[in-house]
Order: structure tokens, then sequence, then C-alpha cells
């Protein structure tokens, strides 16, 4: 049901170094990529925002540690309601949960996805969910795209959301992704450090550019056959969409990628074949070193079956 009522979703983050010298605008729309600049600009103008307790023009220039808190307007925003849909859950603790998303499946409620997303799923199965990111997003403190298969952390409390984020800030989780992709390499490994910025023509897609923000990928190939490389990524940044705007870059395009690499082929695949497969971090529940694979789905296995790679 749809309330038709303004409803307000409250947001609020601490700026991380790589937003360091951004416009407040800026670095709001870069932060939260679904919110565009002009609105931003709009509801700062208006005095919505605070840096610190304060408001702030849409000019002032962001420092590390800054702290942004802000009231966002949804008018007609639907009520987010809990659903009963299966969800892998491959550890669990009294401070996060790692899941394993299937492909297809959107992470949170947004524009034209008001149900069937994982928080929908979350909601019903998890009593407690970290609300640091709003009412569209709890407990979420990472995304991956909506066919991108594997693990995600889910946080339960605010704390827990604040530790997660602070380790990926320093980069000190470690993320393994596996993909099928075009074409065979002249090295057995290699690592793609280049800057990815929003694409200057499409707000939806993301590309190489020299004004983005460092974006490091490191690679090794796990297998080989006719035109497809099987490999294993891991990301010493977290950009959005950084393994596929990176291997499309070096002409690698992840198989199936219909944005950044569509090229035919007899094998028929939805979306792109890119699979989370691990994650280790530190449990804030714990302080213990927390390890869990996610084991390969059936789509992914199909593909390299198809193509020769198993």
């Amino acid at each position: 049901m749809e309330n038709n009522d303004t409803a307000a979703e409250n947001l609020s983050f601490t700026v991380p170094e790589e937003l360091a010298g951004c416009r407040l605008d800026k670095g709001i729309s870069e932060y939260y990529e679904d919110l565009s600049r002009s609105r931003m600009s709009r509801l700062i103008k208006d005095g919505g925002v605070l840096v610190n307790g304060k408001a702030e023009k849409a000019s002032f220039i962001l420092s590390e540690q800054d702290e942004i808190e802000f009231s966002l307007p949804v008018p007609g925003l639907p009520d987010i309601l809990p659903e009963d849909i299966p969800v892998e859950v491959l550890y669990d603790d009294p401070a996060i949960l790692i899941v394993n998303k299937p492909k297809g499946m959107v992470v949170h409620p947004a524009s034209g996805h008001y149900s069937g997303t994982l928080v929908n799923a979350l909601m019903y199965h998890c009593r407690d969910l970290s609300g640091i990111n709003g009412v569209l997003r709890p407990g979420i403190v990472h995304r991956i795209d909506k066919d991108t298969s594997g693990s995600l952390i889910v946080c339960k409390n605010d704390a827990s959301h604040k530790s997660v984020a602070q380790q990926l800030k320093e980069h000190s989780i470690d993320r393994l992704y596996r993909a099928v992709v075009w074409g065979r390499f002249r090295d057995s490994e290699g690592t793609v450090d280049l800057p990815i910025g929003r694409d200057r023509k499409d707000r939806k897609k993301m590309g190489v550019d020299p004004s983005g923000k460092r974006a490091v990928t490191h690679y090794r190939v796990l297998g080989e056959a006719g035109e497809f490389s099987y490999i294993e990524c891991r990301l010493e940044t977290g950009r959005t969409h950084q393994i596929r705007v990176h291997m499309a870059n070096i002409g690698h395009p992840v198989f199936g990628d219909e944005v950044y690499g569509a090229r035919r082929s007899k094998i028929k695949t939805s979306g792109q074949t890119l699979h989370a497969y691990f994650i280790g971090l530190i449990s804030p529940a714990t302080g213990e070193k927390v390890e869990v694979y996610a084991p390969l789905p059936e789509y992914f296995i199909s593909i390299l079956e198809k193509t020769g790679l198993k």
C-alpha cells in the first residue's frame, strides 16, 4: 500500500577519505549513487542538510570524518513490507549476517522495485536490522548488482554497521569474485588500477575517468576455453560496477553483461556471469576473523559447462 503523504527518509554518514575535498552536493550524490546532485542542491538550499550539526551551502568543501545528516522527502513512499522470500544464510552472529543473494534479486527497494528485494526478505527473517541507511536500506552496508549473485554482509544494528563501514573504508575486508569473461589473457594474473566515475552521458553507467575515484582490481586466470576465460578477481577498492568496468576496459568484458560488454553468443544468459564468491572480515560481535564462501550457483555452473570451462 502506498502512503500518499510526503514521507521522510532520515539518512546520515561519515565522510570517507575519498570524498574529502568534494563539494557538499557532489559528495552526497557520490555516496548515495541514486540521489542526483541537483536534487541534493535543492535540499541543501532549503537548509535540509547538516554538516557536523550545522547547515552549510552546496559549495561547502567536505573534510574526512565530517558527519552528514539530512531528512530526504519521499512523496508517496510505499510501505516497505516484510515478505516470505527464502534467504540462504551463510553466516549468522549477534552483529551480522552474510547471505547468498541470488541472481536477479535487487538488494534494496528503490524506484520501480518496492517489493521482492533482499531487504523485503530480510525484514521477514531478521527481527533487527541497522537503520543508518534509512527506511529503504535497513541492514545494508554495501551492495552487489541485481544480476550479480553471491555473498553480501547485512548488519543487525547501528554499531555493527559502523564497524563494517569502517572496515570497508580501510579496504580490510577481503572480497573475491568469480567471473566468466570474453577472450584469453596474455598473462595468468594482473592488476587493473584505473579510476572509475559516473559516465558523463549516462548516469546509470560508470566508466574509467581520470577525475573518478581510484579503483583497483586484481585478477588471476582459473581456466581458458575457446573464446572465454574463467577468472577470480580480488577487490582492493569497491567502486560501483568495478569489475564489470575494469574488465570491459582491458578488452575482457564479463560474459552476459548487456551494459558494458554485450557480444553475440549462442549461449544464452540474462545479465553478467559474476559471483561474489568469498568474504572475509572481522565480526563486530566477536572480534574474530570470519571467512565465508558462497558456492557457485546453478546458472554459473551451467555457463562454465556450456563454454567448456568446466
